[in-house]
């Protein structure tokens, strides 16, 4: 019985999880959802629930994180968690000497993130040195708001303090942090921006918060004025009231924006934007769709090659019927 119950559960809970599959008795597979899984290769899929003895658990074979089942089902879905420790414990299957903790019956008061409860006590990059790599990279990419991030020495160990996500701390790195706030700001996540060129993990995100939204800058926009929505949080910071999704696919329209656009990566050969952009314009959404005269592939490279972005985006917002031509024009594949 207890097995059934943990089968059935990783089937609820795999629409979350990104090219899930089964690929024997009590092995499944999915692209890992604390790292993201390769950002080169879409397809690429290393997060695996496998059964050890008479338990399931989680294990990613890029990132190394692991966990039981119970506790990779709180992170992904607190609902569907609390949930499966009711029927366990329904099945006498929780507590001393299980991987499942018994369920908590007890009422308590809601306990709401705080500034001070959820601050980064990491140095910012404003006030390392000139010559820090940290400070080095993001003023080469013509970053300014280098008093928004912040640097970490030790990304696992650091992360590992704000909540379990590693079981080794081998292999630890220094990264860039790049917080995700609400719009009190309070810190709910992040993303960890690798400093090593030849990273295997270039960004790795962490969500303090499940129920909150993998979106960047959400205290830095103003909601009664349009909010412009791109792909990367770095690329966020150059254009006026704009987020950045942050690898997610939030749906967008139930934050109540007076108006919102939509800022995709200018590349018409990759079919995974084309058809985001696609879906976009169905939608009735205004976008952004770039000149064919514009080379780079996004709004940094653009800021980079001297372009006036906030004005290239301005002048280049369509929607509907016009959009759709606009769009069929631009995109390659």
């Amino acid at each position: 019985m207890s097995s059934f119950i943990d089968v059935k559960y990783i089937q609820l809970v795999s629409s979350r999880l990104v090219l899930f599959s089964r690929k024997k008795a009590d092995l499944y597979n999915f692209r890992c959802p604390y790292c993201g899984d390769s950002q080169k290769r879409r397809n690429k899929a290393r997060g695996y629930l496998f059964k050890v003895k008479n338990n399931f658990i989680f294990k990613c074979h890029n990132c190394g994180a692991g966990r039981t089942l119970a506790n990779f089902l709180k992170d992904q879905d607190s609902f569907l968690h609390d949930q499966y420790v009711m029927e366990k414990f329904k099945d006498g299957k929780t507590g001393k000497g299980t991987t499942t903790p018994n369920p908590t019956f007890n009422f308590q008061e809601p306990k709401f993130f705080s500034k001070r409860e959820k601050s980064v006590d990491l140095e910012k990059i404003s006030d390392l040195n000139i010559s820090h790599p940290a400070r080095e990279y993001l003023e080469q990419r013509g970053i300014k708001d280098l008093d928004y991030f912040y640097y970490c020495p030790k990304f696992k160990e650091w992360t590992n303090k704000q909540k379990k996500m590693f079981d080794t701390l081998r292999q630890d790195s220094q990264r860039i942090i790049i917080p995700f706030k609400d719009k009190e700001g309070n810190l709910f996540g992040y993303q960890g921006r690798s400093l090593a060129p030849k990273a295997k993990l270039r960004y790795i995100t962490i969500m303090l918060d499940e129920e909150q939204p993998k979106i960047f800058g959400l205290d830095r926009i103003k909601e009664d004025k349009p909010v412009y929505i791109v792909e990367g949080p770095f690329d966020a910071t150059f254009l006026n009231n704009s987020v950045a999704m942050a690898g997610s696919d939030v749906d967008v329209r139930k934050f109540g924006w007076q108006k919102y656009i939509w800022v995709f990566d200018n590349e018409p050969r990759n079919r995974e934007i084309v058809g985001r952009i696609s879906k976009v314009i169905d939608r009735g959404d205004p976008v952004v769709i770039w000149p064919k005269n514009i080379q780079q592939k996004d709004i940094n490279d653009m800021v980079l090659a001297g372009h006036d972005v906030q004005r290239l985006v301005e002048c280049n917002v369509y929607s509907g019927l016009e959009a759709n031509l606009k769009f069929n024009d631009w995109k390659k594949v």
